[in-house]
């Protein structure tokens, strides 16, 4: 099946609708997907700097707004 030759024709509400129908059925089987090891790898090097005090915080609407300016 060639998806993508589908997915071309479809409306932007249709490409929407289509996500959305995917992210509930994914949700619905989440039991079935495990995280790659390097989920547990980051995590566990994130709680390793908090736990040192070595952890970075920054506000989250200043990030928002570097993420909005870095894709005009």
């Amino acid at each position: 099946m060639n998806i993508t030759a589908q997915l071309d024709q479809l409306s932007t509400a249709e490409k929407i609708s289509t996500m959305e129908y995917l992210w509930d059925d994914l949700c619905r089987h989440a039991d079935e997907v495990s995280s790659p090891d390097w989920h547990g790898e980051v995590l566990a090097q994130r709680e390793l700097s908090v736990a040192e005090g070595s952890a970075t915080y920054r506000d989250w609407e200043t990030e928002k707004a570097r993420i909005r300016d870095a894709l005009k």
